[in-house]
């Protein structure tokens, strides 16, 4: 399991590098600032969370425990559902895909709860 999130960590790393350059040469006067602003939202939050895999690869290669495994897919959940919202917010201006965001909110806390539990229990 360490490596796949570490390939999935790499992935989100890589697209928030594609994304971010995209927001910044190509959507500049496309969209107006507080659409450009709701999609680097999106890139800084995925950028986070590809970094937050890395560190669960990391504890599943330490540690034991189903809480850190649970961390890993919430954050690859919340990296879909939140980040995913914003860009498709951003790019469609469809307001109402801004009520999926906040469900991939819930998935990074309870990623990070996940991951501080099982440290504690470590």
């Amino acid at each position: 399991m360490d490596r796949m999130f570490v390939l999935i960590g790499a992935g989100l790393g890589f697209l928030g590098v594609a994304l971010g350059a995209f927001g910044a040469h190509a959507l500049k006067g496309k969209v107006d600032a507080d659409m450009l602003a709701v999609f680097e939202t999106g890139v800084r939050y995925q950028f986070y969370h590809a970094l937050a895999l890395l560190i669960v690869s990391w504890a599943c290669a330490h540690w034991t425990s189903p809480a850190i495994t649970a961390a890993g897919w919430l954050f690859v959940a919340g990296t879909a559902l939140f980040s995913g919202s914003l860009y498709a917010l951003a790019l469609t201006g469809i307001k109402s895909l801004g009520a999926i965001t906040p469900i991939g909110g819930v998935c990074f806390l309870a990623g990070w709860a996940c991951l501080a539990w099982a440290a504690w229990r470590g």
